[in-house]
């Protein structure tokens, strides 16, 4: 990366900085080749961040089928993080997770799940396992939501022979044939997974995230107190293809015991660990064993440090000098935070990020964890909260005595409670990551460049005002 002009003495955030365009041979935004090459496997620069209300095994199976990466977050049960990765093992790579909902329940039921809008529904399972049909989510809407959704089975609605749909262009010609935007696929008389035209069209854009044995990647994370070793074992052994270690201060004593302990483990995964935003702290922790070091403290939208401590830096000077100091270790750093537009996923890779992480942008999906609510007037949202919220620290905590309990409750800082709302044109985590990966791709054709590392060389970074950044804005209505 350099910059147009000379280089600030004072550090950057994403808003005080843009892409100047650069002379390009790159044609075709489909030229480009997202894969971050950090040694994840991951074929695109986007990790969705460990936290409660963004990462769940259903938003991790489809991020990673899209070619990115989820990290489950270090607050679940033990067990349940390793059911959760192993559930993201058993999904389809080449259709999407159905979700599996019974005859008996209510409509009510199902909209705490989807949204009634076009191109999702819900495959209906009887008592026995069997399948019992399936119902469109935009079916939803004209209905009781006290209505059984047995009773709403579209008898109409064909189901795919899985021999029938060897690749996405088949399946979205054979959608397309029978008028219709959503089916389950069926093999041997079960349902493997279901299919839109529209996610037909990307399993041919988005190469998959796999493993060695062509299951869907999934990272964990766990935190640095307790048997940090143990517990990267335990993830080994249930299949997990990345490890974080994650704590606030990762420029730490504990960071560097717990991450020497689970590198001498030698599990054959790589490891991540942070947060830290400076070089120094980069070269401590690839020397400790990390690969790829997480970067950025105090930019997440759920985050109070910076108000509460004063304690961070300007996200895009911390991804560049961390970023610079990594390469020269031959590691990696991914940006976490701070991230609001597809323009900000471009900046952080242009700084030298091979992967940016989302948090609270991907916590308004209909793949995140939770259920759904609608407000007063109607609009869709789920509940959002940092990771040293109150609401954090209690679920975090929940086995130690009230006492020890509300001691770790004083000292709690973040947003306990906040509403992401979906955003009706694009409801799915999927949809986001097509808005992301068009901006991200442009970029790279503007740069000229065709490959992440490419565009770390060529990106050319300019300096502006705040009235240059508002220059930027489309306006929502006319003069």
């Amino acid at each position: 990366m350099r910059f147009y002009g000379e280089a600030p003495q004072h550090d950057l955030t994403y808003s005080d900085v843009f892409l100047v365009p650069s002379r390009s041979s790159v044609t075709s935004r489909l030229d480009v080749d997202l894969a971050p090459g950090d040694g994840t496997g991951a074929t695109l620069p986007v990790v969705a961040s460990n936290m409660n209300s963004v990462t769940g095994p259903r938003l991790a199976a489809t991020l990673a089928r899209r070619g990115g990466l989820g990290v489950l977050p270090q607050d679940m049960h033990p067990q349940d993080l390793a059911d959760g990765i192993r559930w993201v093992k058993a999904q389809p790579v080449a259709y999407d997770s159905p979700i599996v909902m019974s005859p008996d329940d209510l409509v009510a039921d199902a909209l705490t799940r989807i949204p009634a809008v076009a191109g999702i529904g819900v495959v209906l399972h009887g008592a026995d396992g069997a399948y019992a049909g399936a119902v469109l989510a935009s079916r939803l809407a004209s209905v009781p939501q006290d209505a059984r959704l047995g009773d709403l089975v579209n008898t109409e609605l064909p189901a795919l022979a899985a021999e029938d749909v060897p690749d996405g262009r088949a399946a979205f010609d054979l959608l397309d044939a029978a008028g219709v935007e959503f089916a389950p696929v069926v093999s041997g008389g079960r349902v493997v997974g279901t299919l839109s035209k529209t996610s037909a069209v990307r399993s041919v854009i988005y190469p998959p995230a796999v493993d060695a044995a062509s299951r869907l990647r999934i990272a964990a994370a766990i935190g640095v107190n307790g048997d940090p070793a143990g517990r990267a074992r335990a993830l080994a052994d249930a299949g997990v293809d990345v490890i974080v270690l994650d704590t606030a201060h990762g420029d730490q004593d504990g960071m560097r015991r717990a991450l020497a302990a689970v590198a001498a483990l030698d599990l054959g995964v790589p490891l991540v660990a942070g947060n830290v935003v400076t070089a120094a702290a980069v070269r401590d922790l690839v020397d400790a064993g990390a690969s790829i070091v997480k970067v950025g403290v105090g930019p997440g939208a759920m985050c109070t440090t910076r108000m509460m401590t004063a304690v961070g830096r300007p996200q895009f000077s911390a991804v560049l000098e961390t970023a610079d100091a990594a390469r020269r270790l031959g590691a990696h750093v991914w940006a976490d935070g701070g991230v609001r537009y597809p323009r900000d996923v471009a900046l952080a890779l242009a700084a030298g990020a091979a992967s940016v992480m989302i948090g609270s942008w991907f916590a308004g999906t209909i793949e995140s964890p939770g259920s759904l609510h609608a407000d007063a007037a109607g609009r869709l949202y789920k509940e959002s909260w940092g990771m040293a919220s109150t609401k954090a620290v209690q679920a975090r905590f929940e086995r130690l005595s009230a006492y020890e309990r509300a001691r770790k409750e004083l000292f709690a800082e973040g947003i306990s409670s906040s509403k992401i709302y979906l955003d009706p044109l694009r409801p799915s985590v999927e949809d986001l990551l097509d808005m992301i990966t068009t901006g991200v791709r442009s970029s790279f054709t503007y740069a000229g460049a065709r490959t992440v590392a490419e565009f770390h060389e060529r990106a050319l970074v300019g300096i502006q005002s705040a009235a240059g950044y508002e220059e930027g804005k489309a306006l929502p209505v006319s003069w």
